[in-house]
């Protein structure tokens, strides 16, 4: 089974990057090949909604966003991470997933299969948040949940934390750890008694 991490945090070391490492260490831990991609290493151009996707299902932009979408093919697990910026997702992250629109395309309109085969994959997003607040994850998941489903990928849950704002603060957090590290494992094997880790 393959695990693709996505770090859409624009710097390295953040705290969903930690959470994100623990995940896929998890994964690992259940024999899971894993993958991580640092979203702000890459060049990816907005999308400017030209609809030249709308005819054939492919974006005429050609930078890395197409090297994402190949792993994301590759993969059976795909774990999203990035932190609440303006109760939205970064915009290095957000330009990815706007250029899913080819995708969508695929999906919705060509009825081909926007990942190429109908494997089942499962989608798991991973954030913090600086403020607190109930339903301080709704917003963004509501993007995260069509992204998804716009590549036929299965959103199965979150693993979040409200209250963070300093750099690597979730690292003083060893329970924030044990939590991301599980859902690491249950992503790849659901079966997983609770507290192996």
């Amino acid at each position: 089974m393959k695990v693709l991490g996505i770090a859409g945090s624009p710097r390295f070391g953040s705290n969903t990057d930690i959470l994100l490492g623990e995940v896929l260490k998890g994964a690992e831990s259940q024999g899971a090949e894993t993958k991580l991609i640092h979203v702000a290493n890459l060049n990816i151009m907005a999308c400017d909604h030209c609809d030249s996707c709308i005819r054939t299902g492919e974006c005429p932009f050609q930078d890395d966003t197409q090297k994402v979408y190949k792993e994301m093919e590759q993969a059976d697990r795909v774990v999203l991470a990035a932190p609440l910026q303006f109760m939205g997702l970064p915009s290095q992250l957000k330009a990815l997933i706007d250029r899913a629109q080819a995708l969508w395309v695929r999906n919705y309109l060509l009825k081909i299969q926007p990942l190429g085969d109908a494997r089942e994959r499962k989608g798991l997003f991973v954030s913090v948040g600086g403020r607190t607040g109930e339903h301080l994850f709704e917003p963004v998941l509501a993007t995260v949940k069509a992204f998804f489903a716009s590549l036929d990928i299965k959103y199965v849950g979150i693993v979040a934390f409200s209250g963070i704002e300093g750099r690597a603060q979730i690292s003083d957090n060893p329970e924030a750890l044990k939590e991301a590290f599980r859902a690491g494992e249950k992503l790849v094997n659901p079966f997983t008694p609770a507290g192996n880790s």
